[in-house]
């Protein structure tokens, strides 16, 4: 799928999709419940109430920059907590290939947070080492989030995701790490929107008088505009997290911003009541 912000171009390469399968994330958004969102129906969910959700890297293209945001699950990765997510060999370097993004062709890899399905292919196994996958890009993590992480991961899931997806990028020197509110070029900069994890961004898009928003996991689902109470299970702070949807979204409803999740397609925001809805 592919969208334009002015002159930026968004494309989104999966990695992953599901349907259902959803509650170990978002235990509170049961099928009944959802059935309540008929707006939902049937792009975000299907009649049932099950939620459609996908892991997905976002290709921002500017003039002058090819940037990938978040980078998915990875191949042969262990430790994982979910048991699909160890060992996978799936093509998505082959489907960014095909889709006009060749590894090499990357020159920014931009992590909105480093949880597990965000920071995969930020590296690939090669000769028994791990070595980052887009060999001419800087990656960018925020500077809370990594050092959180470095001096936070001491359960084995963890620890796994960190010693074979971040720590190699910062052994080869490639690293950035930045501000939470960091202006990456003139038409990217960054939101610091703390709460599911430390140091969250979410990416903000301005070209030729338009704008985009890539949410990154503020939420993981539009269920979630509706009831911003219901954080989802990996949340570090649920406090925050809420807070922090209802400030976000209500600094862009009902307005012409292009909004695009970390797990869900584009659309916009509106105000419903003392909540919110997405709409196509």
């Amino acid at each position: 799928m592919r969208w334009k912000v002015g002159r930026v171009k968004i494309t989104k390469v999966v990695e992953l999709e599901t349907v259902g399968s959803t509650r170990f994330i978002l235990p509170l958004a049961t099928n009944e419940e959802i059935r309540k969102l008929p707006w939902l129906i049937p792009d975000f969910a299907t009649e049932e109430g099950r939620l459609k959700m996908s892991i997905h890297a976002l290709v921002v293209e500017t003039p002058s920059h090819r940037i990938v945001v978040d980078t998915g699950l990875g191949n042969d990765k262990e430790g994982r907590s979910v048991p699909t997510w160890n060992n996978r060999q799936s093509p998505f370097l082959e489907t960014l290939t095909d889709a006009g993004f060749p590894p090499d062709s990357i020159d920014t890899v931009l992590c909105t947070h480093l949880h597990v399905d965000h920071v995969g292919w930020n590296t690939r196994l090669v000769g028994g080492q791990w070595v980052p996958t887009f060999a001419n890009a800087r990656y960018v993590f925020g500077k809370t989030e990594y050092e959180h992480w470095r001096d936070h991961s001491h359960e084995p899931d963890k620890a796994a995701v960190f010693d074979d997806s971040v720590k190699p990028i910062v052994d080869a020197g490639k690293a950035e790490l930045i501000p939470s509110d960091h202006k990456l070029c003139d038409e990217i900069s960054l939101i610091p929107t703390p709460g599911h994890s430390p140091g969250h961004m979410s990416v903000l898009i301005r070209s030729e008088g338009e704008e985009g928003l890539l949410t990154g996991d503020v939420a993981h689902h539009p269920c979630q505009m509706a009831h911003l109470d219901w954080s989802s299970t990996a949340d570090s702070d649920p406090v925050q997290s809420t807070a922090t949807r209802r400030q976000l979204f209500s600094r862009f409803a009902d307005r012409p911003t292009l909004v695009i999740g970390g797990h869900y397609n584009a659309g916009r925001i509106q105000r419903d009541g003392d909540a919110f809805k997405f709409v196509l």
